[in-house]
C-alpha cells in the first residue's frame, strides 16, 4: 500500500523520538524534506501530517462527518468530560446548538466592560520597575475575567482554589508522556494530583450550579444562559453537562488567551517599530481612557497585532483528527483509525501565502490578505464545523486587554531570561515571560485636538 513519504519506517517505535523532544523544529523540518503530506508511524499507528491548505481544508471542511478529535484529546476525556471539546456525532452537535446563542456577538459584547475593568485592575496593581512573570499575570487574569463572565461574581471566593486546580489539570494535558506510559487509572502521584483536582473543581461549579438554579434568574453571564438553553424538542442539559461545558470553558478559555497575549506581549518588545505604532494608535483612539467594545472597530492596528501573533504562535499549534472512515487524501488511502494533524505552526510560517513569514509585521493584515490566501493558510481557531465556538470572545478579550495594558506600560524582557515555546496541546511559553515593566510616555502628537 503505497503511503506519502516520510522517515525511515521505525523511527517513531521509540519514545525519545525528535517529535517528542522539538516537536516545532521537526514538524519544520519534515515539511521541507518530504513536502505537503508526510507520513509517521508510531508502533503500530499512522498518522498523515498535512502542511498544505487544500488538504486540511478536506478534512477539517469538507469531509469532517469522516473525522473525530485525535487521541490526545480523547485521552483526556477524563478531565474536560464530554464537553465541545472533546464530545462527538449527535450529541456534540446538540450541545454546540444549544450553547451557540451564548457565544453570539450580541451577548459576549455584555463582557466587554468586564474585560477592560479587569485589565485595569492588574495593571493598577503594577509599577514601573517591578519585575514580573508577564505570562503568569496574563493567567491570572484570563482566569479572573472567564470567572466572572462565566460565573458571574460567585466564583471570586474560589478564585485561589479554581486557579490552582486549573494549574493542575493543564500541566497534566501537557504530558505527552504521561499519555503513554501511565494512563489516567494508574495511582501514581501525578494521576491523583489530577484526580483531586478534578474533585474540587466539581465540587465547586457543581454548588454554584445548585446556586442559580435555585435563583431562577438570569445573572447576565454564560452559566445562565446555559442553565436556560433549550434544544428544538424543549430539552435542556443535565447538571453533568453543565458541569462539564463549564470545566472545558474554563480550562481551554483562559489558557489559550493567556498565552496568545504572552506572544503578543514578547513580539512586540521584540520589534519596537510596531510597538510603537501600537502606542501612537491607542494614544489618538483612546487619550488615556479605558478602551470599550465600540472603539475596536478604530483600533485597527491593535487587532492586526493580535492576528500576527496567533500567526506565529498559533495556541492550537497542530489539529488533529482520527479517521472513522475510509477516505483518499491527496492521491493516498487514509484508512479508518488512522490519524492525521493539519500543523499550523509550518502553514502559517509558509513563504507561499506569507512573504518573509518569520518577520513580525501586524501591517501585512492591512486590507485583503485573507481574500487573497488559501482559505485554511490562517486558521489559528480551526476551521468547519468544528472551529472554536469562542473564538470572538477570545478576539475580543485579547485586544481589550493588549490595549488596557499597553496604554500604561512597555515591557523589556530580562536579558538572562530565555523565552522558549513549549508545545503540547497548546503552545505557550515553557518558563514563563520574565519581563521588567517599564512605564511609557503617551505619544503626544497623537493625541486628539
Amino acid at each position: 500500500m503505497a503511503y506519502p513519504p516520510g522517515p525511515e519506517r521505525g523511527f517513531f517505535d521509540g519514545l525519545h523520538s525528535p517529535l517528542r523532544h522539538d516537536p516545532l523544529g521537526f514538524m519544520s523540518r519534515v515539511a521541507r524534506e518530504y513536502g505537503d503530506m508526510v507520513c509517521l508511524r508510531f508502533l503500530h499507528f499512522r498518522t498523515y501530517l498535512l502542511f498544505h491548505p487544500d488538504q486540511i481544508e478536506d478534512v477539517l471542511v469538507n469531509n469532517a462527518r469522516k473525522f473525530i478529535k485525535g487521541r490526545i484529546l480523547r485521552a483526556n476525556r477524563h478531565l474536560f468530560g464530554n464537553g465541545l471539546l472533546t464530545s462527538e456525532g449527535e450529541f456534540w452537535l446538540r450541545q454546540r446548538r444549544m450553547m451557540q446563542p451564548a457565544f453570539h456577538r450580541a451577548r459576549i459584547s455584555r463582557y466587554a466592560s468586564t474585560m477592560s475593568e479587569c485589565a485595569t485592575r492588574l495593571v493598577n496593581s503594577w509599577s514601573a520597575g517591578q519585575r514580573i512573570d508577564l505570562h503568569d499575570a496574563m493567567m491570572r487574569l484570563t482566569l479572573q475575567i472567564v470567572g466572572k463572565t462565566l460565573f458571574h461574581a460567585d466564583v471570586e471566593r474560589d478564585a485561589p482554589q479554581v486557579g490552582e486546580n486549573l494549574q493542575v489539570l493543564l500541566e497534566h494535558t501537557f504530558d505527552f508522556r504521561r499519555l503513554l506510559l501511565t494512563p489516567y487509572w494508574v495511582p501514581t502521584r501525578r494521576n491523583l494530583q489530577a484526580r483531586r483536582a478534578v474533585r474540587n473543581l466539581t465540587q465547586i461549579i457543581d454548588r454554584i450550579i445548585q446556586e442559580r438554579r435555585e435563583a431562577k434568574e438570569d445573572a447576565g453571564d454564560l452559566l445562565s444562559l446555559l442553565i436556560h438553553a433549550q434544544d428544538e424538542d424543549g430539552s435542556r442539559m443535565t447538571t453533568q453537562q453543565l458541569r462539564d461545558e463549564a470545566l472545558t470553558l474554563f480550562l481551554a478559555g483562559h489558557e489559550t488567551t493567556a498565552s496568545t497575549l504572552s506572544w503578543a506581549w514578547l513580539l512586540l518588545a521584540q520589534n519596537p517599530q510596531a510597538e510603537e505604532k501600537l502606542h501612537a494608535e491607542l494614544d489618538a483612539v483612546l487619550a488615556g481612557r479605558a478602551p470599550t467594545l465600540d472603539d475596536l472597530v478604530q483600533l485597527s492596528y491593535t487587532n492586526h497585532v493580535i492576528s500576527e501573533s496567533l500567526r506565529l504562535f498559533p495556541p492550537a499549534w497542530a489539529q488533529a483528527r482520527l479517521a472513522i472512515e475510509d477516505h483518499e487524501l491527496g492521491g493516498y488511502p487514509l484508512r479508518k483509525g488512522m490519524g492525521v494533524a493539519a500543523v499550523t505552526w509550518v502553514v502559517h510560517r509558509d513563504p507561499r501565502w506569507y512573504d518573509d513569514p518569520e518577520r513580525f509585521l501586524p501591517e501585512r493584515w492591512e486590507g485583503d490578505l485573507l481574500k487573497r490566501i488559501p482559505r485554511c493558510a490562517y486558521f489559528p481557531f480551526g476551521y468547519g464545523p468544528r472551529q472554536c465556538i469562542g473564538n470572538s470572545f477570545a478576539l475580543m478579550e485579547a485586544a481589550l486587554v493588549l490595549a488596557t495594558v499597553a496604554q500604561r506600560y512597555r515591557f523589556a524582557v530580562l536579558p538572562e531570561h530565555a523565552v522558549v515555546p513549549l508545545a503540547s496541546i497548546t503552545l505557550r511559553p515553557r518558563h514563563g515571560l520574565h519581563v521588567q515593566v517599564e512605564e511609557r510616555t503617551p505619544v503626544q502628537s497623537a493625541r486628539p485636538a
